[in-house]
């Protein structure tokens, strides 16, 4: 917790400082996986736990909802991306939680909902997430497309995701700010290709 020795001042600093040593082509290239997804009509899934959970919800709104221009809203031909955070069903979470176990929450709901050539991205600071590396390594042997978001050194996460965005940093919640922050990025740079880029494309409409 780097706030906790640093005023209001140095710890905006740092966090300006910790967003330069991205890798700025891991970044570019989820936002290449997800607009994959969207050319060839395959869904997107979005999971994580606490902070993460709330960035994958985060996540799944805004590439639901901020790749299309406003005027696009009401027009039923044009194609949407398919998107879905895993960490908003609650009740199905507390079922498979309760009778399963905690570890299983987003791999039955892939089992359900899933399709070879799917995106999951799974974010997890730690890395180490049980539930997340479950889900990745069912989704590996089923033909999906697995992206890590990840902090810290990494954890498991880090090697077993196809893909990762690394966060190299030791601190959770400048992590997860991070990851929200290059979502941020991602959501735009899909705009342009969804919304502007491919409008008079066949593939938009």
């Amino acid at each position: 917790m780097l706030g906790v020795n640093l005023t209001a001042r140095q710890f905006l600093e740092r966090a300006g400082q910790e967003l330069l040593r991205l890798d700025s082509t891991e970044i570019e290239s989820l936002a290449d996986a997800i607009f994959d997804c969207y050319q060839n009509c395959r869904t997107v899934f979005v999971i994580g736990n606490g902070g993460s959970g709330s960035n994958a919800s985060h996540l799944c709104e805004d590439l639901g909802k901020g790749t299309l221009k406003r005027e696009d809203f009401d027009n039923d031909g044009k194609r949407r991306l398919r998107v879905l955070s895993l960490t908003d069903h609650t009740p199905y979470i507390l079922a498979w939680a309760n009778d399963e176990g905690f570890d299983r929450i987003f791999l039955e709901q892939l089992k359900n909902l899933a399709e070879p050539n799917d995106l999951l991205i799974a974010i997890s600071g730690s890395g180490n997430s049980r539930n997340i590396l479950r889900a990745v390594e069912w989704a590996n042997r089923h033909g999906l497309k697995t992206y890590g978001c990840t902090g810290f050194d990494g954890g498991q996460l880090r090697h077993l995701a196809q893909k990762c965005f690394h966060v190299p940093l030791h601190d959770m919640g400048l992590v997860e700010s991070l990851h929200l922050t290059a979502f941020h990025w991602i959501v735009d740079n899909l705009y342009r290709r969804i919304s502007i880029d491919s409008e008079s494309s066949p593939l938009s409409r």
